[in-house]
């Protein structure tokens, strides 16, 4: 535990110090080494290692009460600490999530992606900027306040999250129980990125999300194509078949009523989105693409954000093995996500999808959809004295005004903490475009993991003034 402080550095100064610095990257390199894969049971005990980990990290900061929170019916636990030793002042509870993305194709990664490299200006690893890298950004501006002044600004509660890469399935019935506990004035989170270096940026409105499996069986079992081809129609193809049919030939999701429910956005607001967020040519140059693709009347970045998208994340099935095999496989599978806008439903679209899937199943085989997670999207307001904190944190650090955007990302908690605590929720994420997220060589910008913290400690002092 930090049981001594100095007076002789403001939070500031301390965390501009090299000697700091040096002892935070060798302390997140330790976080990244917990794989800690939410999605493989197999790594349920380093989740639980991690989580251990975090109490005692938190419990050295000097936060108080801090404890592993079971999961509901025996999921993955969470992690909490607070400090609320300032009477008078804000609550403000600092999210983040510890659990991570599978690493596949392991191939793909240039360094190994549980032993934190750095590169560089940046750290890679995964997890480095989802979510480990920036809810560390808290936590290191709360060392920099209790290591100088032995107290923080405003009151803090610190909720530590093990099941949001898997859609955090048990997230209502974790807030039911401890609502109580988590109650504050304001929320930060930190899981979102910037629209560029330099670009600080407050989302106010995130897309849903609902995930599904989709799995296509024929024969009993494999079947000799020489003898059977043409005879049986092959799961692959008929996956294949449903797949091709989930859109039209201009990009439209072709599922009946999809957009029915989809609420219009006002002329001003795709005034502001065109004039402050990245240009069709500027998204192809930084994905290396030759052309967009998609809904057509929507820029590449509406598409990306404000309008909802159906997309493949993975197929299986067959041979694909050294060499040749000769075989009709039984059984084929895919694994679907669609992102969600304001007023679509997720169990509303789930029927209609499931209704759709059957209409393109052909008589010949058997298709079966299995929800496996969902959650609506969030439109967050923009003024609230918490926002105005945040704004002059920035403007303090970047010397920039940030600018309102909306993601297409899905952070279940939000929606459902919005809706429960009734308390405004400040998205401000340090990560890049290119921090490859979800996928190999994530990392995050050493430069926006300090500023990040620097952005932090101002935001504490102005809100808790």
């Amino acid at each position: 535990m930090l049981s001594s402080f100095s007076t002789n550095f403001a939070p500031l100064d301390y965390s501009q110090q090299t000697q700091q610095r040096s002892r935070w990257l060798s302390q997140i390199t330790q976080l990244i080494a917990f794989p800690t894969i939410s999605a493989q049971p197999k790594h349920r005990r380093d989740l639980q290692a991690c989580a251990q980990w975090l109490a005692r990290h938190l419990a050295e900061l000097g936060l108080h009460n801090v404890q592993i929170l079971p999961g509901i019916k025996g999921s993955i636990p969470s992690v909490y600490g607070d400090w609320l030793h300032a009477p008078g002042k804000p609550t403000l509870l600092l999210y983040g999530h510890y659990d991570v993305q599978p690493v596949d194709p392991l191939g793909a990664w240039q360094t190994p992606p549980f032993q934190a490299t750095i590169i560089g200006e940046n750290l890679y690893g995964r997890g480095a900027s989802d979510d480990k890298g920036q809810f560390f950004i808290h936590l290191k501006a709360i060392e920099s306040y209790l290591r100088t002044t032995g107290k923080l600004p405003l009151n803090i509660k610190v909720w530590l999250e093990g099941e949001e890469e898997i859609s955090s399935p048990n997230l209502s019935a974790f807030l039911k129980r401890e609502t109580s506990r988590l109650k504050a004035d304001a929320v930060l989170v930190s899981d979102t990125e910037m629209l560029g270096r330099d670009r600080p940026s407050i989302i106010y409105g995130l897309r849903g999300n609902l995930s599904c499996e989709l799995e296509v069986t024929g024969p009993r079992h494999d079947l000799h194509s020489g003898r059977y081809g043409g005879a049986v129609l092959n799961p692959l193809q008929g996956l294949s078949d449903i797949i091709s049919g989930l859109h039209d030939r201009k990009g439209r999701v072709a599922i009946p009523g999809f957009y029915q429910q989809v609420r219009k956005l006002e002329p001003t607001e795709r005034q502001t989105i065109r004039c402050c967020c990245k240009r069709d040519q500027q998204i192809l140059d930084d994905l290396d693409l030759p052309a967009g693709w998609g809904e057509p009347g929507y820029s590449l970045y509406e598409r990306m954000t404000i309008r909802p998208a159906l997309t493949i994340n993975g197929l299986a099935g067959g041979y694909t093995g050294l060499g040749s095999k000769a075989v009709i496989p039984n059984r084929s599978l895919a694994r679907l996500s669609i992102r969600l806008v304001p007023d679509q439903d997720p169990a509303d679209v789930a029927q209609l999808l499931q209704r759709h899937i059957q209409t393109l199943t052909h008589p010949a085989i058997r298709s079966r959809l299995k929800i496996t997670g969902g959650a609506r999207s969030v439109l967050l307001p923009k003024n609230h004295p918490v926002m105005t904190a945040v704004i002059k944190a920035i403007k303090q650090t970047w010397g920039v005004t940030p600018v309102f955007t909306r993601s297409g990302g899905t952070i279940p908690l939000v929606e459902q903490l919005y809706r429960r605590l009734g308390v405004p929720i400040v998205l401000l994420g340090f990560g890049l475009p290119d921090d490859n997220i979800h996928a190999p060589n994530e990392k995050i910008s050493l430069s926006n993991f300090f500023q990040g913290i620097e952005t932090v400690i101002q935001f504490l002092a102005e809100y808790g003034r």
